[in-house]
């Protein structure tokens, strides 16, 4: 397929985008994403307080020119604002247009009109309040996964009338073939994914993003609530630094032009602004920052076998490492830039007198060290390869090196100057974070004082550290875990879902909702577990 697509003339490639290509060579089901109009439902995002930027898709053989309404009712019987906007195969048909002029804090519903007469479906969202605002809540959610499981957390979300704003802080899709993530025995019938190799080039990444985007469940969430978006990894591959990925090699080319369409695409098939970061401001009551940790300027991430090639003594090894490398204070995981705005930021939003500075953002910023007992978790049956590892993650813990260096806890000195910042500035920091699969909550620390809590959500259908752990109760994890952590205030290892988290002048509530299961379309909970913190404690309340 790669090599058809390379003697394609890459001008018909543009005009005929996702559609016109596709059709060429995709039977059956995938037929379904090629239809002609009104494909892929509507969506929002990017809102202001008088503003907002409305998304669709209109697949036709031209450029079409869409009237974009805004109304503040659903039978649009006096337009409020909207305007023209072309759906062209440059862009795969996708359409973007920001409309302004409008009043803060209120719900507005929306549409696209073809020319010849024809609507989408009508959307709602929501502008951002302004001035005095005694409550706002938000939905977070990372981490979907489409093979493995129904995405029912967005189904529970989209049943809700309590969302202000959805925040989705990355893994919105993953790059794998069919049989990779998950494996074909893992697979859930009926979850299909296009292209069915990994997504390499600009087409694949235009395909994939039609085949997650023809989810009813996410089509309807993002139908019912402006979503601020960001990507982490998995919209470009796996493990992304700034100079390449883990499952990126030479066969697929350079690594800039698979980075420069993945980022296009996002662009294309989000609504989101074409800026890398960015920040929301919710009347006086938070100032929400959307940073970007992946491809901007994060050196590449330790590997511990890399570290250890060689060497006799690994415990010594270790420790070495721990007093010397792993501290580098000229790594950067955001870089010298965005540092400068997110660390001004903290500081401008707490002398406005704004309640809360939330940083919504793509990794795990709280402390995790590899229990002890861990060592028993994996079975007497595994592979020597595995031993070893779970030999070196026991010596690294001893060592005082964390478990994940793929998140903040990779990027001492960097996470050190953030929470530094956020301390200087008096802030009343809430950290959002995705990436990991399980859910946390951590009291984020720094040099000995309070710096703030994180937020960390569960995913949506990826599995988490259970999945490497059969047999072990989440009770027995978690116990561990916290033993281990001492930022770990609670943690659930085995349920999938999402969270909401309700800001008020003075208390922030952390609502975890545990999906009751993924293997079948349904937006029941299991239930859902609740933690407060008080502003000016920079911790969460005692449990």
């Amino acid at each position: 397929m790669h090599e058809l697509w390379g003697e394609m003339d890459r001008r018909l490639l543009i005009k005929l985008g996702t559609a016109g290509l596709a059709a060429l060579s995709l039977p059956g089901a995938a037929r379904a994403m090629m239809a002609q109009g009104f494909t892929h439902g509507v969506a929002s995002g990017e809102p202001g307080a008088n503003s907002v930027l409305l998304w669709t898709r209109y697949a036709a053989a031209n450029d079409t020119v869409l009237t974009a309404e805004l109304s503040e009712s659903a039978d649009f019987a006096r337009i409020a604002g909207g305007g023209s906007v072309t759906a062209g195969g440059e862009r795969d048909h996708t359409a973007k247009i920001m409309v302004g002029g409008l009043e803060p804090g209120r719900w507005y519903y929306y549409r696209f009109i073809a020319p010849d007469g024809t609507k989408s479906v009508t959307g709602r969202t929501r502008t951002l309040p302004a001035g005095p605002t005694s409550a706002f809540t938000m939905a977070l959610f990372s981490c979907s996964n489409l093979p493995f499981g129904w995405f029912n957390a967005y189904a529970h979300a989209a049943a809700r009338n309590d969302i202000d704003l959805v925040a989705h802080v990355g893994d919105y899709l993953y790059e794998y073939g069919v049989g990779d993530y998950p494996s074909l025995k893992d697979r859930l019938p009926g979850r299909d994914i296009q292209p069915t190799h990994e997504m390499v080039s600009l087409a694949d990444y235009r395909l994939r993003y039609a085949a997650y985007r023809s989810d009813p469940d996410l089509q309807r969430l993002h139908q019912l609530f402006p979503v601020i978006a960001q990507w982490d990894d998995h919209e470009f591959a796996n493990d992304v630094w700034k100079g390449g990925a883990q499952n990126h090699n030479e066969g697929e080319g350079e690594w800039r032009v698979r980075e420069a369409a993945a980022e296009r695409v996002h662009g294309e098939w989000m609504p989101v602004a074409d800026t890398r970061w960015r920040h929301y401001q919710a009347g006086d009551l938070a100032t929400i920052f959307l940073p970007e940790t992946r491809i901007t300027a994060r050196d590449k991430v330790f590997d511990l076998g890399e570290i250890l090639k060689g060497q006799r003594d690994t415990a010594a090894t270790l420790r070495q490492f721990a007093e010397t490398g792993y501290r580098d204070p000229a790594r950067q995981l955001m870089g010298v830039s965005q540092e400068s705005w997110l660390f001004d930021g903290f500081a401008q939003s707490v002398k406005a007198g704004t309640r809360w500075q939330v940083c919504a953002q793509q990794i795990v910023m709280g402390s995790l060290f590899t229990p002890p007992e861990s060592r028993d978790w994996f079975g007497a049956d595994q592979p020597d390869y595995v031993k070893r590892r779970v030999e070196v993650s026991q010596l690294a813990a001893k060592a005082g090196l964390p478990l994940n260096m793929d998140s903040w806890d990779g990027y001492p000195a960097a996470r050190d100057r953030l929470l530094g910042a956020a301390q200087r500035a008096d802030a009343d920091l809430v950290t959002l974070s995705g990436d990991s699969h399980n859910a946390w909550a951590f009291d984020l620390t720094y040099d000995g004082r309070p710096a703030g809590i994180e937020i960390a959500g569960h995913s949506v259908t990826s599995p988490g550290y259970e999945a490497y752990t059969r047999g072990i109760s989440d009770a027995a994890r978690v116990s561990a875990l916290r033993t281990a952590s001492p930022q770990l205030k609670w943690a659930n290892t085995a349920d999938r879902g999402y969270v909401t988290v309700q800001l008020t002048r003075d208390r922030v509530t952390a609502n975890w909702h545990n999906m009751e299961t993924i293997r079948a379309r349904t937006p029941a909970i299991r239930d859902t577990h609740s933690m407060t913190a008080t502003r000016r404690r920079r911790k969460y309340d005692a449990v």
